[in-house]
């Protein structure tokens, strides 16, 4: 999130960009299923990781693409901006959000028994 804003705060500052497709996505190329056993781990979780059919994920008439190497190039030409953060440190924060979110709801359930 922290880049995203960073991005974006750059492209509205930036004249050229408007009407511009720009990508501000993390740079690191990662399967969805490498993606999925990097959570499992970085958040120490036992989940099971279900693979379902292509045709079950998404309606008739989808297509996805089968590879994606993401380009920022176009917003650092730009706006001289590069996303920085890791995709591991991205997965910690993510979880240490959430974790917390759900905290409250615990202490709450624990004090009314």
């Amino acid at each position: 999130m922290r880049d995203t804003v960073e991005a974006l705060a750059r492209l509205i500052d930036t004249p050229r960009s408007v009407g511009e497709v720009v990508n501000v996505g993390n740079t690191e190329e990662i399967s969805i299923e490498a993606l999925a056993h990097l959570v499992k781990q970085r958040t120490r979780s036992s989940s099971p990781i279900e693979f379902i059919p292509y045709d079950q994920a998404y309606e008739p008439g989808f297509e996805d693409m089968m590879r994606r190497v993401p380009s920022v190039e176009k917003l650092h030409a730009l706006t001289g901006f590069r996303p920085q953060t890791p995709l591991n440190e991205i997965i910690d924060r993510v979880t240490t959000y959430f974790q917390s979110k759900s905290e409250p709801a615990r202490q709450t359930a624990t004090s009314a028994v």
